[in-house]
């Protein structure tokens, strides 16, 4: 509000009360919507058109505030329509229009209004226009203008005297340009932006608008690589937005866009589907286009084509209505990657692909997702034996790339135009070396084709290395999943078995890159192995292979249908939760676990066996293996067995494990609630080990131990999220223990063991790294994780922990001592992650 240059006492009284609800508005919009009310009727009582137009204006304000847009709006154009009004509040009631306009999903609309107020406003509400002009600017993608919009207000508004509305405008100013500048992906910009708005807020006793400020903190501690800490914020943001659903809503969505980006779409899921609901009862058009957008991308990631079809059709329809043009081609790429996955590869979608991948281009915004999906449409052309097209798209995302060309003297080489430059510096270097890759083997060049993957990879894993955060390395390594995959079909068809574990172990680094070191050769493995064996499984296409090093040698063997495994795993996950439930019927369910056990070892394993021999195994997994409780395997009882993401990962751990300081470890354990037995399981666990002691099953505490603790046990349940496998957790007695909650722990114990249901359960590295709780523990420095794959009986797991302590006492390492504890007991729910086959005493 501009100031007036008559006194105070001069004032009309009712318009005076009226300023003073807009004023309230942002501060306590309950307020200000009851006295707004009552200034409203005593003007119509009085016919005062200013006070009655001002009202309308601070109950529109108010309502916004309170996430009731459709209202807002409603008193605003009355604000407009009130006959005698004068000209100024009218432009002031179209100011605040534009923002509403923008959020109902008309930011072109917003624009129009915007210019309709602007010749009767004083300069200081034209600032104040312009921080709502950047709002519609920047959802119609005009980042530029937008930043410009706010620039030239911030420069009024930094001078202005002073009032509340002032500080709100230059706070909420601030606040838009930190959003825009997130938009660019200028994240250090935008945390100074919301930092100083947050302070300007704290100030003012703006604490509305402080909230927003801070509920934008969230989307970007994760575009910033801190995973942690924005689960932190969001849990501290959704707290200060309760009651507010619309913007806690739309703080959400911001929220799943930043952990989508970072390749967690299970997390992403899980705030879209509370943000998308509120979004619709509220009518944020806008904030609803954008999170149905994000959640057609999380459905075609989670593989679940047909419905991302859906809802990116939904989200074009409502981005078009919008006249949003710069969003489509983002919608219309999901459509394409749905249709590519449930439909037969013609001509005119290899069309559609190319086309799209233009408009993506065009865009300047999305350089890097038009070059990636160039690639997809030149295999999508190879489909259907179209070589020039294939061969025109490679082209494009090879054509500036470094080859193999005649040595030429520094200021010989031409130098590329800048726009070539800036498009050659937005290809991917994955999706370039993918590019060549393709090139050469459709020239028969097998090694070329292997040395453009090797280069791609190389530079994948120089990024990766950069990150601490287990998750932020996985997306970066993300970008590489693709070429890796690319690289092992090479070798899958060449039939060698050490280029396969080459290529096994490369793509397992990219994809699971926290459980990697440097890569190693099988002569490292045999080296490590001793009389034991490793098989690392190997998906090709609808085939599974394993390549087997033992001491002797190493082979390939192709065991089996991938499906067929799954669906055999599935039923020994049945019969093992079967055989927990609260009715069980002994022999039938003992008859069913075997009956299903022998199943799956008669696909997974009998074409092993004869070179497997009788020692320790150590198994890679791969897709539903991970899901598998080895131990439940007729061949595998009481046979010591460690699974690992990866041969390199297995003997990282074995390194972690040596490097142990010597004499009797620390122990500790802690007890969940809900379990009639586990303070009794960790009373048997602390008599086994001299010193051990009793940490209080909380939060806190237990992580505390994890800072101290050689050997951390925890007797509780567990939750896993298949979908958000950071949400998984451990139930404690003041909550969770998340698995995002470990991401930032110094250290974790050499040993932990997780007596819980399914706590040893992540998410298989063909979505990307294994995010569960043992992955997160062994990312974090342990050597070796224990915990179950199926539910499992309180009492059981009792005897079962209680056996296997003895055991380790005794000088038995974890591996061999839960082989034994599980064949006494009958409890083979639990395996041995890591690297298991170091004693402790």
């Amino acid at each position: 509000m501009s100031a007036s240059p008559e006194r105070p006492d001069d004032r009309d009284p009712l318009v005076v009360a009226a300023e003073a609800a807009v004023m309230r508005s942002l501060v306590d919009p309950d307020h200000a919507l009851r006295a707004a009310r009552t200034v409203l009727s005593s003007a119509r009582r009085a016919g005062d058109p200013e006070a009655e137009a001002v009202a309308h204006r601070a109950i529109a304000l108010a309502a916004r505030e309170l996430g009731d847009l459709r209202s807002a709006e409603h008193h605003l154009r009355e604000a407009i329509a009130i006959p005698g009004a004068p000209p100024e509040r009218i432009a002031q009631a179209r100011l605040s229009l534009v923002t509403v306009r923008t959020e109902l999903g008309h930011p072109i609309q917003a624009l129009r209004v915007a210019a309709l107020a602007w010749a009767h406003l004083s300069p200081l509400d034209r600032a104040k226009l312009d921080t709502q002009r950047a709002v519609a600017l920047a959802r119609l993608g005009r980042h530029q203008e937008a930043i410009a919009s706010c620039d030239r207000a911030l420069r009024v508004l930094v001078t202005a005297p002073g009032t509340i509305d002032d500080r709100r405008f230059l706070a909420g100013g601030l606040l838009n340009r930190g959003l825009v500048h997130s938009y660019r992906g200028d994240w250090d910009a935008a945390m100074r932006d919301l930092t100083a708005c947050l302070e300007i807020s704290r100030q003012a006793g703006l604490r509305h608008l402080g909230r927003l400020s801070a509920a934008n903190l969230p989307f970007l501690a994760v575009r910033r690589g801190d995973i942690a800490g924005a689960f932190k914020l969001y849990r501290e943001a959704e707290d200060t937005l309760f009651g507010f659903p619309e913007r806690l809503a739309t703080m959400r969505a911001d929220f799943a866009g930043a952990l989508l980006a970072a390749h967690l779409p299970g997390e992403a899921r899980a705030m879209l589907s509370l943000a998308v609901p509120d979004l619709e009862a509220s009518g944020a058009h806008v904030a609803l286009a954008e999170a149905r957008l994000k959640l057609a991308q999380v459905e075609l990631l989670t593989g679940d084509p047909r419905r991302a079809l859906e809802v990116a059709e939904q989200a074009a329809g409502e981005l078009a209505a919008q006249d949003r043009t710069s969003w489509l081609p983002l919608a219309r790429e999901v459509v394409l990657r749905a249709r590519l996955t449930l439909e037969p590869v013609t001509p005119a979608l290899v069309a559609d692909l190319v086309a799209c991948a233009d408009e993506l281009e065009d865009g300047l915004a999305h350089l890097a997702g038009a070059a990636a999906l160039r690639l997809v449409a030149a295999e999508a052309a190879l489909a259907v034996d179209d070589h020039p097209t294939a061969s025109a798209q490679l082209a494009l995302l090879t054509e500036h790339a470094e080859r193999e060309e005649p040595f030429a003297p520094i200021g010989t080489r031409l130098t590329p135009r800048d726009s070539e430059s800036a498009r050659e510096a937005e290809i991917p270097v994955p999706v370039r070396q993918h590019a060549l890759a393709l090139e050469a083997s459709l020239q028969e060049d097998a090694t070329g084709a292997f040395r453009a993957v090797r280069v791609g990879l190389s530079e994948v894993s120089e990024r990766v290395e950069t990150f601490d955060d287990p998750s932020l390395r996985a997306h970066a390594a993300r970008a590489g999943e693709r070429l890796a995959g690319f690289g092992l079909g090479l070798a899958v068809r060449g039939g060698s078995a050490g280029e396969v574990f080459e290529f096994a172990e490369r793509w397992r680094a990219v994809a699971a890159p926290s459980h990697a070191c440097s890569l190693v050769d099988p002569e490292r493995v045999r080296a490590e192995l001793g009389s034991g064996a490793l098989v690392e499984f190997v998906a090709d296409g609808d085939a599974l292979l394993a390549v087997l090093v033992t001491g002797e040698r190493v082979t390939l063997r192709r065991v089996g249908d991938v499906r067929q495994v799954k669906e055999a795993i599935v039923r020994l996950r049945y019969a093992l939760r079967r055989q927990c439930s609260a009715t069980p019927q002994p022999r039938c369910d003992l008859e069913s676990v075997e009956v299903a056990a022998l199943e799956v070892e008669g696909l997974l394993l009998r074409p092993l066996l004869a070179e497997l021999g009788d020692g320790p195994l150590v198994v890679v997994p791969v897709d539903a293996l991970h899901t598998l409780p080895w131990g439940a395997l007729p061949c595998l009882r009481e046979r010591p067995v460690n699974v690992v993401a990866s041969a390199a990962g297995w003997v990282r751990a074995r390194e972690l494990a040596r490097a142990r300081r010597s004499g009797p470890p620390a122990v500790v354990a802690a007890a969940g609630p809900a379990l009639a037995h586990a303070h009794a399981e960790v009373r048997s666990v602390l008599a086994c080990h001299p010193d051990g002691r009793e940490a209080p099953g909380r939060t806190g505490p237990v992580l505390e131990a994890l800072a101290t603790a050689d050997v951390l046990h925890l007797a509780a349940h567990g939750v896993f999220h298949a979908r958000s496998p950071l949400v998984s957790g451990i139930t404690l007695e003041d909550g969770s223990l998340m698995a995002y909650d470990l991401l930032d722990i110094p250290r974790s114990p050499g040993l932990v063991v997780l007596s819980a249901c399914n706590s040893g359960m992540s998410r298989t590295p063909v979505e990307g790294a294994p995010l569960g709780l043992p992955g997160t523990f062994l990312a974090k420095g342990s050597a070796c994780v224990v915990a179950g794959l199926v539910p499992v009986r309180d009492e059981g797991a009792w005897a079962l922990m209680s056996m296997f302590h003895e055991l380790l006492v005794a000088g038995r390492p974890p591996d061999a001592a839960l082989a034994s504890a599980a064949a006494k007991t009958g409890e083979t729910g639990f395996v041995c992650f890591g690297a298991g086959d170091h004693p402790l005493y």
